[in-house]
């Protein structure tokens, strides 16, 4: 088991937000890669976990050949651009923008007088270039929901997971062998990963245990681990990432 800390890295950010990048895999990022972070797991290679200042924004900047995921933390981001223009993401959404071949740019504006928090993954995309695309999530207030990749609709995906909630399909789903899946469990709830996972505790307190370690795991802490048992000690969020089998 591996962990690593938000707390641990340095604050940063551009334009008008500041964030924590805990995940810049060496295949992206390269001798860019920042000190300290995780490389992903399967295509997955960036995690932030930032926060907009009020009325800040990213300005317009352009992507390619990836696909970003955005998950609402607290507060709300309005978009521009040339993908969803006008589209709102708020508190408890997920939103699935995949760039492909033919690209999209966009701006990310927080539209309110405090600041909010949003969590950003990167994916690079099995088959180069697809055509742009859009999918949009809510999030329900328990259970396993799949935002990304996996197995064909009605199939169990990875892990051989336990617990309440209900996988995404793939019919509802971007195609990938990466999977992501927003985990939320009412303290006391568990749930069992076979398989190596990333996974990043967004809100709450958990215990994780593999084969050989322990931790007690608290907002902001991302694991690595293999064979795992994640019992909640507070309800609790996580963002797990894997591979499907």
């Amino acid at each position: 088991m591996q962990v690593l800390s938000r707390k641990s890295l340095p604050l940063g950010g551009f334009a008008g937000l500041t964030e924590h990048r805990l995940v810049t895999d060496r295949r992206v990022f390269g001798s860019r890669k920042a000190p300290n972070t995780f490389d992903g797991i399967g295509n997955f290679v960036y995690l932030a976990d930032a926060q907009f200042n009020p009325h800040g924004e990213t300005h317009m900047h352009p992507h390619k050949e990836i696909d970003v995921i955005s998950i609402m933390m607290s507060g709300r981001v309005s978009h521009e651009g040339s993908l969803e223009h006008g589209q709102s993401l708020n508190a408890g959404e997920v939103q699935v923008q995949r760039a492909g071949g033919e690209g999209f740019s966009h701006n990310e504006i927080n539209p309110d007088s405090t600041k909010n928090r949003m969590l950003q993954l990167w994916v690079l995309p099995e088959v180069a270039g697809e055509p742009a695309g859009y999918k949009h999530y809510p999030l329900p207030d328990k259970g396993v929901t799949r935002i990304y990749g996996g197995k064909a609709a009605g199939g169990k995906g990875h892990g051989g997971k336990s617990g309440e909630g209900k996988e995404q399909g793939q019919k509802q789903t971007f195609a990938s062998k990466t999977t992501i899946d927003v985990v939320r469990l009412a303290s006391g709830e568990s749930i069992n990963f076979k398989e190596e996972i990333l996974a990043y505790v967004s809100n709450g307190t958990a215990d994780f245990s593999d084969e050989n370690n322990n931790f007690n795991a608290e907002n902001g802490d991302l694991i690595r681990s293999y064979k795992t048992e994640i019992l909640a000690t507070s309800d609790v969020e996580i963002v797990v990432v894997g591979q499907a089998s």
